[in-house]
This record gives structure tokens, sequence and C-alpha cells, in this order.
């Protein structure tokens, strides 16, 4: 049966350095979650709490509804996967698999049993008698994973999983663990900077920043809605215009028009996506493109308008069809963003001017 994590007001401190700051939060049975954040934001700290490897100065964490705190990290029935494998060199894959079961003193045809189905669940089967250094960083990966696997854990702890390892690799492994985990359904929580990783693998995502928790939610809900600037930020590039609301109209500060919105009379900082901005060639254009860039399946376009640049993004046989050139004016449109107040914060929805520019939507459609 799965577990339910709870956490809450938890606060650890170094020294005058506060990582983590009156946390809240509640993981769901079987459910997938990922602790996405830049480096230093008390995501690792927070795993290491969960698992019993720290203590926090004050707050409380519970597995169903039990303290978890007054366990010792081997009774609390955790698996923990560290970002750099620390397997056992001396020993072959089939020991470092079996060590922790070895330490609790199963029973040797209980050992053999339960290492060769991990074998064979990380698919592996013909590298028991291998040592880790003659596994590539992927396999390594997976011999981590069925160690930690080994003890059946009530929660599993994924502490930067694939982040020693190339992209392809790190794609193949994100899609396996995603299906293992299904199979599996263990309460799962891992951690990671990386937002393409945690939103392809999350059933839900918890954006951290200095120690805090900044949102939270399912992946699609927090990239449309973020909470503040910084999560806005943090995924993924937007172009960023200071603007002045008057009356329900946008107005970019460089003196073009942005869109709609409801939000109240006074100035703003107006976020849009590259996605978000239409471009069509036009005589008349007050915008012209700066520069065309394409990275294979997807393409980029520079655009300015006197001093001011922005960028533009859609597929690379759109941008073959658009009829685009360098130098060229063009109008530009932009069709959705995000406003928040001078403190960062009160997003509000930025509409097209426009609402419709059927005309144009087969340049940016997939």
């Amino acid at each position: 049966m799965s577990t339910t994590i709870e956490i809450k007001n938890i606060t650890r401190s170094f020294g005058r350095h506060t990582v983590l700051n009156d946390v809240n939060l509640a993981v769901q049975p079987g459910e997938l979650l990922a602790l996405l954040g830049p480096s230093g934001s008390g995501k690792t700290t927070l795993l290491r709490l969960i698992a019993g490897l720290d203590f926090p100065d004050t707050g409380i964490i519970k597995f169903d509804k039990d303290d978890a705190l007054g366990r010792k990290p081997k009774e609390r029935g955790v698996g923990f996967v560290f970002q750099h494998y620390a397997l056992f060199r001396h020993m072959t894959v089939f020991e470092n698999i079996a060590f922790a079961l070895r330490i609790r003193r199963a029973p040797k045809a209980e050992v053999t049993e339960r290492v060769n189905a991990l074998l064979k669940l990380i698919q592996l089967e013909t590298l028991a008698s291998r040592y880790p250094a003659q596994l590539s960083g992927g396999q390594r990966q997976r011999v981590a994973l069925a160690r930690a696997l080994a003890i059946q854990p009530r929660v599993l702890l994924l502490d930067e999983p694939f982040g020693a390892l190339d992209a392809v690799v790190r794609r193949d492994l994100r899609r396996w663990l995603r299906q293992l985990h299904e199979e599996m359904n263990i309460t799962t929580l891992f951690v990671t900077h990386d937002q393409e990783e945690a939103f392809e693998l999350a059933d839900r995502v918890v954006i951290m920043n200095a120690g805090q928790i900044n949102q939270e939610g399912t992946p699609i809900d927090i990239y449309r809605e973020p909470a503040n600037v910084f999560v806005h930020e943090f995924l993924g590039e937007s172009n960023k215009f200071l603007a002045t609301i008057k009356s329900g109209l946008v107005q970019a500060a460089a003196g073009f028009p942005l869109g709609t919105t409801t939000a109240p009379d006074g100035q703003a900082t107006a976020y849009i996506r590259p996605h978000h901005i239409l471009l069509r060639p036009s005589l008349r254009g007050a915008w012209r493109v700066q520069r065309l860039t394409s990275t294979g399946a997807h393409a980029r376009v520079t655009i300015a308008h006197n001093e001011t640049q922005a960028e533009s993004a859609m597929p690379a046989d759109a941008l073959l069809e658009s009829g685009l050139t360098e130098g060229a004016p063009i109008d530009v449109t932009f069709t959705g963003g995000t406003l928040f107040d001078a403190q960062g914060k009160t997003p509000t929805k930025l509409t097209a001017l426009k609402p419709t520019l059927t005309q144009f939507t087969n340049l940016h459609s997939a």
C-alpha cells in the first residue's frame, strides 16, 4: 500500500543560513512528485530530512499519520538514490543490490530471489557479475535504483537521478522510470533543476526557491498559471516588457501595444513567451526581422522595434513557408502573456488586442 507523506512547518538552518523556512507539503499515496528549483533552494535538504539523514530545527514529518522523525532512517522504509549512485566499487552488481537485504539479515534464498527479480526489472540480468566500473552511466543508475527498491520501501527518494548522464540516456531513463513507477506505485519524490525532466516525469511539481515553496500543481497548471515572477522566469524563456495599463489596454514603455487585460490601471511588467508572438510580412510593419535561426525542428526569429528586441518561436517548416527574411518589415501580434504588478505578484492574463489571426496561425501550428 502506498504511503502518504505530511510535512508541516519544517525549518532547517545551518548557522545563520536558513535552508528551509516553514515548509509545508502533502504528498499523496503513489504520487510521483518533483521538487524543482535552482541550486541552493533547499530541495536536497528536504529529501534528506524525509529520509532521516538530517533532522529539522522545527516541524513535523509523518508517514501515514505516524511520526517519522521519531524513527531511525532504517526504520522509515525509505529507499534513497543518490545523484552519483554511491555504488560499492568492490562489489558486483548482484552484491550491490543485495547489500541492504544482507544488512537486514534476510534469508539467503530470499536475497537471491529478490535480487534476481530486480535484475529482471531493470533489464540487467546478464550483468549480475560485473562491477560498477564495467557499466555505463545509465546502467549504474539502474543498479542504484534496484538497490533502493530491494528493501521494498514505502517511499522512494531520488536526488538529481539523471544529472550525470548525457541527454539521450537521460531521456530514455526518464521514460523507463515513469513506466516503472506506474507498475510499482511507490510514493516517490525526486529532486531536479531540469524543467523538462520534472514536467515529463511528475504527477505534480513543487517549485522551490530560497528555502520556500513558491508554487505546487500539475505541470500544465504551473506553466499556464505561474504564481509569481520567479516561477515564470524559471520555467522557460520569455520576453519581458515594462508596460502601462490604462482602461484595460496594455502599452509597452517602448510605445507599441501589447494587448488587453482586466488588471487595474498602473505600471506592470508583461511576460510573453516566444510562441505567443505571431509574425506577418508587411511593407508598413513597425517591427523588423533581425535574425533567423533554426535548431532542427524549431526556429527562432529575433525581431526589433527601434531599440526593443524580442524573440518569436515557430516550427522550422513554418519558417520556410512564412516568407520572412532578415531585415524585412513585419507586423507583430502578441497572442497571450502574463502581467505582474510592481512586487512581481498578482498575475493577470494578457490577451491579444485582436482576438483572432486565422490567416497567420499556420505559421505556428505544430
